[in-house]
């Protein structure tokens, strides 16, 4: 299979990541099947190299093939929909997180659906895909096995690195595939705003920039951060402004400059609306004693 509109999506908000618990290479001669096994709390990853699962996830049925990853719940019945019809080698990836995390079903995005923002990103893996460079996520996929079989301190931080690659790797498959429309508008407008947060960005530059009408990059901009594309410049503004606050002796004409205001009494009232402290204030916090 590969990834289309009707893929269901595991979003995790990030930091943290999430971190791999253990891995195995596991073998199912013809006529074995899969434990059943029900809310271990562990997200289940599985690789499929030769052969065939056919794996139950609640009611859903679906058969994992060679060069297809599937990545079941934490929360829900996990079995056997049959036995394997051949001999069966794959790779089974216990990962957890501590962080946020949802599914979405193909449809209409949810008023909760999960949303990066300034500094949280947000994660996306396909529950169900075809890798397109197999080889590479194999080579992945047996690193962090051989690290998780090593007694070795630096093991942990290996298998960690080759973790974080594979689920790189999903993501960017989501993204090549199935990104809707409005997430991919939406993050580009994202991308160029913050690359130019300094100067002045109108949301006609905005749409000559996309190609795009500037009204249809708003509205996937509200879809996907729920901020039109000057509220989503704004607040990225305030969050640098509160870092140069904090990191540098600069004069508040300076802050206000750098983060693309042309007057310092407009900043320094639209800081104060946004933060409830005064630029001063808000420094004074950070270098009193």
């Amino acid at each position: 299979m590969s990834i289309s509109t009707d893929t269901p999506l595991l979003t995790f908000l990030v930091p943290p990541l999430p971190y791999l618990i253990d891995a195995e290479l596991r073998t199912y001669e013809a006529g074995e099947a899969h434990p059943s096994r029900a809310k271990r709390g562990t997200f289940d990853l599985f690789y499929v190299y030769e052969g065939a699962l056919h794996l139950q996830e609640g009611d859903e049925r679906m058969t994992v093939e060679a060069g297809q990853c599937i990545i079941l719940r934490p929360d829900r019945r996990h079995a056997s929909s049959r036995a394997c019809d051949s001999t069966t080698v794959f790779e089974w990836l216990h990962f957890q997180t501590a962080g946020e995390w949802g599914e979405r079903r193909p449809g209409p995005a949810d008023e909760d659906t999960l949303r990066g923002d300034h500094y949280l990103y947000a994660l996306h893996l396909p529950k169900h895909v075809q890798m397109r460079d197999t080889e590479r996520a194999e080579t992945l996929l047996r690193q962090l096995r051989s690290a998780s079989e090593s007694s070795v301190q630096a093991a942990f931080w290996q298998r960690q690195q080759a973790f974080q690659q594979l689920l790189q790797r999903l993501d960017e498959e989501w993204r090549a595939h199935g990104a809707p429309t409005a997430l991919g508008v939406a993050e580009r407008a994202a991308a160029y705003m913050k690359r130019g947060y300094r100067s002045q960005i109108t949301n006609s530059q905005l749409g000559s920039e996309l190609g795009l009408h500037p009204n249809y990059i708003a509205r996937c901009m509200l879809e996907v951060y729920g901020f039109t594309p000057q509220q989503f410049l704004q607040l990225y503004r305030m969050d640098q402004a509160k870092l140069l606050l904090v990191k540098t002796d600069w004069p508040v004409a300076r802050v206000a400059e750098e983060t693309g205001f042309r007057q310092t009494p407009h900043f320094s009232r639209t800081f104060s609306e946004h933060a409830g402290l005064s630029p001063l204030q808000y420094r004074k916090q950070f270098t009193e004693r």
